[in-house]
């Protein structure tokens, strides 16, 4: 079945870095036709940036290419006025504007939300900011690592004797990627019984907020100020023995379980003692420390095998490495790989996903900057000529 839920939804996205390509590659999996506008080129921001080695002695950014699979690009000079009168000529077939600029910068280039919804308004307009449209932070950079700083996430996550300690990866930008997908389809929802569009505006701040509110509820309403533990459990409301254990060979998890449980199936019956809920969480630390002497005694696998079989819920700590040797991953099929031009196979996370009838499917690699800038235009109707004047003038740029 080649049918896809969202194949009738054509996006425009102006949208660079992590948080507004990954909103529109998820929706672009289940089949949206997403143009993506690029600087030509250069390209946007993530074609340059990397945390890894480059393939193709420094062509290809994994970074780029992680975020930006089954799209279209076009690479258009913004700032050109011949730019802006093709965007209005497009834009009433766009289903769904994305942008993740700072605040009122595209709106000073004649492509905010009140210009393009009045060429079409049908449109959905969705913004990516920091912090928000307004407000004592909204000069402020909004990248990843600064908003779990600013949001508690950092300081609640390491051991309490350490410096906090951030996610191992973009947990802000990726958060705010799945808030603009649910902003986008709710407004799609209403737009099919409506017939109108709106503005969708999501921001990173918001978003991490509102994925801690388990802590923030026991902050704000226990009026207790709680100590990140020594131990590094790094949740405000867990009883020992939730945390990370050390063993002779890496390093299992423990989550909620009964504590007289696995102090059997370690052998620790003097620490029976500690098994009252108010103990277990005043003195989590204390506790923490002496389970690890038991779990250092143990093998990974053997521990594991005897706690699963106890029931308690416990997992092994696993580096990105292991990950692909899964048996569950593969199980779940979730590393699969695709062809790249340039590159050839390539390895990927597949689509996290499952629909039984028009399922996520990876049909294009990531690409080249203006690669489809010609033919995506002229399948909105831009008149070939037209196209070929704005890629004489240098205002469009199509790959060789």
């Amino acid at each position: 079945m080649n049918q896809q839920a969202l194949d009738d939804i054509t996006i425009l996205d102006f949208s660079h870095l992590l948080q507004g390509p990954f909103a529109t590659m998820l929706l672009a999996d289940m089949g949206a036709h997403v143009i993506k506008l690029e600087r030509p080129k250069t390209g946007e921001m993530f074609r340059q940036m990397t945390f890894n080695n480059r393939w193709l002695g420094g062509t290809e950014s994994p970074n780029f290419i992680a975020w930006n699979r089954n799209k279209q690009s076009v690479a258009l000079d913004l700032k050109a006025r011949e730019a802006r009168e093709l965007v209005y000529e497009i834009i009433p077939k766009i289903d769904v504007v994305v942008q993740n600029f700072r605040p009122g910068v595209l709106e000073r280039l004649g492509y905010g939300y009140a210009a393009l919804s009045a060429l079409n308004p049908r449109l959905i307009y969705c913004s990516g900011s920091g912090y928000g449209e307004s407000g004592p932070y909204v000069d402020r950079p909004g990248q990843d690592l600064l908003i779990q700083g600013l949001t508690g996430l950092a300081a609640a996550t390491g051991h309490g004797d350490g410096p906090p300690v951030p996610t191992g990866a973009g947990f802000a930008d990726q958060v705010g990627a799945m808030n603009m997908v649910y902003g986008i389809l709710t407004a799609l929802h209403w737009r099919a019984r409506s017939g109108q569009g709106q503005e969708v505006r999501v921001n990173l701040m918001a978003g991490l907020l509102a994925h801690q509110a388990q802590e923030l509820m026991s902050v704000l309403n226990l009026g207790q100020d709680f100590e990140r533990p020594r131990s590094g459990i790094a949740h405000p409301g867990m009883d020992a023995p939730f945390g990370v254990y050390e063993t002779r060979d890496g390093y299992v998890t423990v989550a909620m379980s009964p504590f007289a449980t696995l102090i059997r199936i370690l052998g620790a019956p003097e620490l029976a003692r500690f098994d009252d809920a108010q103990t277990l969480f005043a003195q989590r630390d204390e506790i923490h420390g002496l389970l690890s002497q038991y779990t250092r005694q143990w093998l990974r696998a053997e521990l594991l095998e005897a706690l699963l079989a106890a029931g308690i819920w416990c997992g092994e700590i696993k580096t990105h490495l292991e990950v692909e040797r899964d048996p569950q991953v593969q199980h779940m099929q979730m590393i699969t790989s695709y062809a790249h031009p340039a590159i050839g196979r390539v390895k990927a996370v597949a689509p996290a996903v499952h629909l039984s009838k028009t399922p996520a499917r990876i049909r294009t690699p990531a690409p080249g900057v203006g690669q489809h800038s010609a033919q995506a235009l002229a399948d909105l109707g831009v008149a070939r000529d037209t196209i070929a004047a704005l890629i004489a003038k240098g205002v469009l740029e199509q790959a060789a």
